[in-house]
């Protein structure tokens, strides 16, 4: 099933470059804004309270566990990767909302096929710079809206948001996009991470409103 989720969010994220469609929607589709959200154009600034500054030359992202390609990317290394862009929403668990957030990046799948995971790997565990972490299963990463982002409306994402890279998992609550990130490891079994353990929804659902468990 990875492999053809794969396969599919590959083949739209070319069609969306290909058309340049990282546009902001001309209407809100009905029921775009998950229930018990309020819609912001603002960005609140939520972390662990600690903000690392890490400067490119010192920054790497680390991507291993079961793959056949263990891999570690400098910041020169990464941005030499496929860029994309995409346009996507943004729902954080303590209820707001944005509409149309820009992102550039890598998407989740280049570093998919880079770095090729084992029929195995069910889960995908992400760390930050900042001591974070949390778990989102792999199939939910083979969206075509999953990135590694290093741009935000665009200009680099600010260290306050995450900078210099972050995940960007737009179907799930934004506590699943863990900022700073500096690993990504692919494993069998499903491994909470920061909130997770601490009474968060391990599926995080904005639609179903899975803010705990």
């Amino acid at each position: 099933m990875s492999n053809e989720r794969y396969i599919a969010a590959k083949q739209k994220w070319a069609e969306k470059q290909t058309a340049k469609g990282v546009r902001p929607r001309a209407v809100a589709s009905a029921g775009r804004l998950p229930p018990g959200q309020k819609l912001t154009i603002g960005f609140p600034v939520l972390d662990l309270g600690v903000q690392p500054d890490v400067p490119h030359q010192d920054w790497s992202l680390t991507l291993d566990g079961l793959v056949e390609k263990p891999t570690r990317l400098s910041w020169a290394e990464f941005n030499a990767l496929p860029q994309v862009a995409d346009t996507s929403d943004f729902h954080c668990v303590t209820t707001w909302s944005r509409y149309d957030c820009r992102w550039g990046g890598v998407a989740f799948t280049t570093l998919y096929e880079l770095v090729r995971p084992e029929s195995e790997a069910k889960f995908v565990y992400f760390t930050g710079y900042d001591g974070y972490s949390t778990n989102v299963p792999l199939e939910n990463c083979l969206d075509d809206d999953v990135l590694v982002a290093t741009s935000f409306d665009g200009a680099p994402i600010s260290r306050e948001h995450g900078g210099p890279a972050r995940i960007i998992i737009p179907k799930l609550y934004a506590w699943k996009g863990a900022k700073f990130v500096k690993g990504i490891a692919f494993l069998a079994n499903d491994k909470p991470g920061f909130w997770e353990m601490r009474g968060y929804s391990n599926t995080a659902d904005p639609w179903k409103e899975e803010r705990y468990s």
